[in-house]
């Protein structure tokens, strides 16, 4: 890795002018006329698609171009969260050329997820929701869970009280089958459910959530869906110090401290926070604490590297199910609790060198550290026996992705997107039910190609991921996506644009299903391969009203198949099989715009239908049963579901009212006690800030408004209405 950053430095040295008179400064600023980092800003020749040289704003929002000539240009801008911008610069040009950026219809805002490049979400090919900066301070969530429920498409099933295991279901397919990103590093274990409510979102600059197998471009996990978190970028040349607390009920307490700035070619920003909150009832609480830091330097003009780092440490105690949809069936347990401890890393080099082409190195290392202890339990909960389980997972790795943009005619264009990255997965997993710990081991090696076309009216996706496993051997995957502009419109209707996509997916099994012996007599499997999904959409946006509010409808249609499945054997032992097959359709129907230039709305509805296709363990002299026979519907998938979040966010203040609607959805208590169904619920969140000046902000959230009492998880009682307020306080940022 050192020799590939030498050689890199060494390029940018020699292959780089310096900076001369006939500079071209581009400094890049949003609507409040902020600066922006990390902006995508192109030269262009006017008429033309091609970039002479593509650059990126530095944390104070400034791309420089040396060497110009006397001809006109074209400055094209991309940004992520913001509307594309493009603006004729003369011969005759400003030495420093301001462009301010405006918001958009979500349609028209430029995303990364989609395609690994900076894109409008309407020309991805995919289905795409964000959550901006502005938006995340709003809501005030404690974790990613307490956000992305209210984005279209997305199932948060949290079991119970904060800290309870929370995960997602995304297009009919399993809580495992979503790959989650935070600041580039991969950091959900394949094969595992991610749990959202641990995951902080604490100086978040933007969460992107992308729905559809995107195993070509992300690689193992990306079976329904891809989340991706970036971390806020220092920017401002005096530094700025950010702190603040709040309070609600339940004993809850948050506190919150940052410091960022740019200076010259630096830039930084450092954060942490704690929250502790004493739950609803017996062994209720939960405790979190979060470290990080995001540090860049330009090395170049065009050469920037980046160090980013994050330590998360949890605690929560697990009462596990006892309340029934308000029927006490069990005694809550009052000793089990879990421990999580996560860190992660990255190293970036980013080189934009030569003409055209784009380069990202990067190094990555992430741990995780899972304690689940409950070694006292009461005799009368519904766990009666004592345990200690723990898993450690390493993930270490190597990434390379290389950019191009072809030079094309004005009527075609074309982009290049390659790489290759390896990863080593290292694990240990011990149960003291289950002695000795087991050590398991498996080596990635990928290479991934996407091609880019857009012809006129129709643009196209092409790609494929090449995987090299030591533990699966040899893994293919593809993607294609085509994308058509129908009809241009006019006032009313003011474009329509056609969408279909195919794709295959694939997850790698759990390292505790192919290596660990866990409690319950589970055994692994070493010959487990890995579930696939077969996955195609069909979609249509419709804008309205000179493109103010689109109007996007999707059909989804998911074959699963080798999914894994633990069957009893001979010894009355379970081991994991690849056995099941499954099945999931629907159509996915959202409404976004903008009411006033401030006032934004983004409703959803979501239909979807899975059934169990093949489960051979499933006999006429073996019977199955609800919920694991053919025919029978996936658990915890709801046919109906719904979202709304409106948001209003001004200079004064800001505010946001956020729904969910969770339909009656096929759950099971495992208990014997024939419940077979959750029932259905809405959900409200209020937020607001008021800027009592430009240093002090009030701040009040409160989540469960309506105070329903209802069941994500068939047991586990979710909290009731819960409010925090608090102030935020801002020193220096000049």
């Amino acid at each position: 890795m050192r020799a590939l950053c030498a050689s890199f430095l060494i390029f940018a040295a020699v292959a780089l002018p310096a900076a001369s008179a006939a500079d071209l400064k581009v400094k890049v600023i949003d609507p409040q006329s902020a600066a922006v980092a990390g902006a995508q800003v192109s030269l262009l020749s006017k008429g033309s698609n091609t970039p002479l040289r593509v650059v990126a704003t530095s944390a104070e929002g400034i791309a420089i171009f040396g060497d110009l000539s006397s001809s006109s240009y074209q400055i094209q801008v991309l940004a992520p969260g913001f509307a594309p911008h493009t603006e004729d610069v003369a011969a005759a040009h400003p030495d420093i050329l301001t462009i301010q950026l405006h918001l958009a219809t979500a349609s028209e805002t430029v995303v990364v997820t989609a395609t690994r490049t900076l894109v409008p979400a309407g020309e991805s090919g995919a289905s795409i929701s964000t959550l901006e900066s502005e938006q995340l301070e709003t809501m005030q969530p404690i974790a990613a869970d307490d956000a992305i429920r209210f984005l279209p498409g997305a199932v948060i099933n949290t079991a119970g009280q904060r800290g309870g295991l929370s995960s997602l279901f995304v297009r009919g397919g399993e809580s495992t089958y979503n790959k989650v990103i935070v600041d580039g590093v991969a950091i959900d274990n394949p094969g595992e459910t991610f749990d959202y409510g641990t995951l902080p979102l604490t100086q978040a600059d933007r969460v992107e959530f992308l729905r559809g197998a995107q195993s070509t471009l992300y690689g193992s996990d990306a079976m329904t869906s891809v989340v991706q978190v970036w971390t806020r970028t220092g920017s401002t040349p005096v530094p700025e110090l950010q702190f603040g607390a709040d309070g609600g009920n339940f004993a809850t307490a948050n506190g919150n401290l940052s410091l960022a700035g740019a200076h010259g070619r630096f830039d930084y920003n450092f954060f942490g926070d704690q929250f502790n909150s004493n739950g609803l009832g017996v062994n209720d609480a939960y405790s979190d604490s979060l470290q990080g830091a995001n540090v860049g330097m330009a090395i170049s003009d065009h050469v920037t590297l980046r160090v980013r780092a994050r330590h998360s440490n949890s605690y929560t105690g697990l009462p596990g199910e006892w309340n029934f949809n308000g029927d006490a069936l069990l005694a809550p347990d009052s000793s089990e609790s879990e421990h999580l401890n996560n860190i992660l890393g990255s190293v970036e080099l980013a080189v934009a060198a030569p003409s055209g082409w784009q380069h990202r190195f990067t190094a990555f290392d992430s741990l995780y550290r899972y304690t689940d202890s409950n070694l006292n339990p009461p005799a009368d909960s519904y766990d009666s026996y004592a345990d200690l389980y723990q898993t450690h997972v390493n993930r270490v790795g190597v990434e390379y992705q290389g950019d191009y943009s072809e030079r094309t005619s004005a009527s075609f264009a074309a982009h290049s997107t390659f790489g290759v990255r390896i990863e080593n997965e290292t694990g240990v997993v011990s149960d003291m039910n289950s002695p000795p710990p087991a050590a398991g081991q498996r080596l990635d090696q990928d290479a991934y190609l996407q091609q880019q076309f857009s012809w006129g009216r129709l643009s196209a996706i092409a790609g494929g991921r090449f995987v090299h496993s030591s533990a699966y051997g040899n893994i293919g995957v593809p993607r294609v996506a085509l994308t058509l502009l129908a009809l241009r419109g006019g006032e009313l209707f003011s474009g329509t644009r056609l969408r279909f996509s195919y794709a295959i997916g694939y997850m790698e099994p759990a390292l505790y299903e192919t290596f660990g012996e866990i409690a319950y007599d589970y055994t692994s499997n070493r010959g487990l391969l890995p579930e696939r999904t077969r996955a195609f959409e069909a979609g249509i946006e419709q804008k309205l009203f000179a493109g103010r509010w689109a109007l996007n409808a999707a059909y989804f249609n998911n074959l699963f198949h080798d999914q894994i499945e633990a069957v009893p054997t001979s010894s009355g032992a379970y081991q994991f099989f690849n056995l099941e097959q499954s099945f999931a359709q629907g159509a996915e129907v959202e409404l976004q715009g903008r009411i006033r230039p401030r006032l934004s709305l983004t409703t959803a509805y979501t239909y979807t239908s899975t059934e169990i296709l093949e489960n051979p363990q499933c006999t006429p002299a073996s019977p199955c049963g609800f919920p694991f026979a053919p025919g029978d519907p996936l658990l915890r998938r709801p046919k109906h579901s719904a979202t709304t979040l409106l948001s209003y966010l001004g200079k004064r203040w800001g505010g946001n009212l956020a729904g969910s609607f969770v339909g009656a959805r096929p759950d099971d208590d495992f208990y014997g006690f024939g419940i077979t169904h959750a029932a259905g619920y809405v959900r409200a969140d209020i937020g607001g800030w008021y800027a009592i000046n430009s240093r002090v902000t009030a701040y009040a959230n409160v989540e469960n408004a309506l105070d329903r009492r209802y069941n994500e998880v068939v047991g586990y009682p979710s909290l009731p209405v819960n409010f925090r307020a608090g102030f935020r306080f801002r020193v220096g940022g000049e």
